[in-house]
This record gives structure tokens, C-alpha cells and sequence, in this order.
């Protein structure tokens, strides 16, 4: 199938699925006239990809996940490992929004939002200190 069909089947644009071509995720097989002709294979590849990146796998996990798949002999700890890696990245991010939030939520009700020139939200971005509010 053409890249069009691969990208209708799977959900993955056909940018993406020439920029995974170009860093070696998916190889598939060129005819004689240089079109791309994938195979069901190279769809199940592209499912694959397109469900890891949307957990928020980096391209280089995915490309330790795809190998982790493509290996008979793997063994399901290191999969889990690196999910796991992914899932401690993910709590740490989640941590560090919630405290944004914390900030910006004390910073909002700090602020009169009248006609008055005072606002603690511009005090605490121009701080030269670095303190949060």
C-alpha cells in the first residue's frame, strides 16, 4: 500500500511517517518507479509508534521499544523498566505543573484585577531575586 493508504489505516500522518522512514523506524520497500510500498507489517509498526508517541514516548524509547518487540528472546522486565523510566518522568512532570499551578492560582487571587496599577502577578515575574510568590 502507498503512504496515503499506511496513513489512513494507522492514524499517522504522512510527514511523520516520512520522518520515521528518515530515522530508521520503518523501512518500508521502494518499487521500481521510487514510491514507498508498505506492507501490513510496516502498518502494524506504525500503530505501534503512533500509540507509544501518544503516551509520550521519546523517538529514541520507541526505538528501544520497537527493537523490544521485534526481539522473540526480550525479556518483559526490560520493557517494563523502560516504561517505568517513562511513567517516573511523567509523575515528575505532573509534580512540577501542579506546583505552576499552586503559584499561578495564589498569584491570580493575589491580584485586585481593578483599575489600580498594582499587580502582584507583574511583582513576582519582575522579581530580581528569583522569589515566587
Amino acid at each position: 500500500m502507498n503512504i496515503g493508504e499506511a496513513a489512513e489505516r494507522t492514524g499517522v500522518p504522512p510527514k511523520t511517517i516520512r520522518y520515521y522512514e528518515d530515522i530508521g523506524l520503518v523501512r518500508p520497500t521502494r518499487s521500481g518507479n521510487g514510491y514507498r510500498a508498505f506492507s501490513m507489517r510496516d502498518v502494524h509498526k506504525l500503530n505501534f509508534l503512533g500509540r507509544a508517541r501518544a503516551l509520550g514516548f521519546s523517538i529514541e524509547d520507541c526505538r528501544a521499544l520497537l527493537a523490544l518487540w521485534n526481539d522473540e528472546t526480550r525479556s518483559s522486565a526490560e520493557v517494563k523498566r523502560l516504561a517505568q523510566d517513562h511513567l517516573t518522568a511523567i509523575e515528575a512532570k505532573i509534580t512540577a505543573l501542579r506546583e505552576m499551578r499552586d503559584t499561578l492560582t495564589g498569584l491570580v487571587e493575589s491580584c485586585a484585577g481593578d483599575d489600580r496599577p498594582d499587580c502582584p502577578i507583574i511583582e513576582t515575574l519582575s522579581a530580581r531575586d528569583g522569589a515566587h510568590a
